[in-house]
């Protein structure tokens, strides 16, 4: 699986009359082997999260829980993409800006990497980011 722009993925969805089931396997449903994962909950009203890039992190964010939007930049085009389904799977590669918000109450994000945490990944200054990507 090679993917090379972000990209909302269709997880698997079993469904079922005592609840629906989804899930997601390294090779199959996420380009990259999964390093780390961390969630993001508790988020109060009008915050951000995210505002940076990394230089060779990929990610997949999935709304386990509510709603959001994450707007993912390549420095001249931004995309919008609104996570509200719990089988969404957001896909951004290495070198896209990400900011999510919108959060609605009580959401929960999920995200798997591809590394794990290694601050000197991080292009935290957007005018940082545009000359990464002029590389």
């Amino acid at each position: 699986m090679n993917i090379d722009k972000p990209i909302i993925l269709n997880l698997p969805k079993i469904e079922d009359l005592r609840g629906n089931l989804s899930f997601i396997e390294e090779g199959t449903h996420i380009p990259f082997e999964i390093e780390r994962v961390y969630w993001i909950y508790d988020v109060p009203g009008g915050q951000v999260r995210g505002g940076h890039a990394f230089k060779k992190q990929q990610e997949m964010i999935v709304a386990l829980s509510g709603s959001f939007n994450v707007t993912v930049d390549d420095g001249s085009e931004k995309q919008l993409f609104s996570l509200n389904r719990s089988y969404y799977g957001l896909y951004i590669p290495a070198g896209y800006w990400r900011q999510m918000e919108n959060f609605s109450t009580n959401s929960l994000a999920v995200v798997m990497s591809s590394t794990s945490f290694h601050e000197h990944d991080y292009i935290r200054d957007y005018s940082q980011f545009l000359e990464f990507r002029k590389k």
